[in-house]
């Protein structure tokens, strides 16, 4: 007489493969697509915790530079800036990701472009290391009781070389990745910046 076992607690490693083949393939899919194309339209990132840009050089007209507070990957609420720029032309692009995987390894997604062109970005950044060139540079001040219309920084140009900017919201209303490629790499740990 043969009795049901229920186990619970056990992958079925057959089913988990091919579950995680197809995301695989269902990403790269979208991945491959973005590369051909190398354009997106109102492309949001965000909700996913810290993630890092690299910017070689940037040149943008219409700058905004605002105070926000935002959800982190570490907390619900956290002081950040609000940039928002109506156009930017970009020389060496990279964004990366660290994402710690079931095994308990990480692992490092990257997405690198020689060249980028984006219309509408606006961009929450809790660490900025850059040098900053602006012209015709406006600061304001209001006492209001709203803290994202405390205060104001605008520009009609800005220009940003040698970046690092550490942001956990990201949204383009258009974006071309000009020659992109997205590669993953296996690291140690996650970069952390304070």
């Amino acid at each position: 007489m043969q009795e049901n076992v229920m186990v619970v607690g056990q992958v079925a490693k057959k089913k988990f493969l091919i579950a995680l083949l197809s995301g695989l393939l269902a990403f790269g899919g979208i991945a491959a697509f973005f590369g051909l194309t190398t354009t997106a339209f109102a492309l949001p990132l965000g909700g996913m915790g810290d993630f890092y840009v690299v910017i070689d050089e940037l040149e943008g007209t219409g700058f905004q530079l605002q105070p926000q507070i935002g959800e982190t990957g570490n907390a619900d609420a956290a002081p950040m800036v609000r940039n928002l720029i109506d156009d930017v032309n970009i020389k060496g692009l990279t964004i990366y990701k660290d994402l710690k995987m079931p095994t308990g390894n990480w692992i490092r997604v990257n997405v690198e472009a020689p060249t980028a062109s984006i219309q509408g970005l606006t961009q929450d950044a809790r660490f900025i290391d850059a040098n900053l060139s602006f012209t015709n540079m406006d600061i304001k001040e209001k006492n209001t009781d709203n803290f994202e219309e405390n205060w104001t920084h605008s520009a009609d140009t800005v220009t940003i070389t040698d970046a690092k900017i550490v942001t956990d919201y990201l949204f383009q209303n258009f974006v071309a990745l000009n020659g992109a490629k997205i590669s993953i790499d296996k690291i140690d740990g996650p970069e952390l910046i304070e």
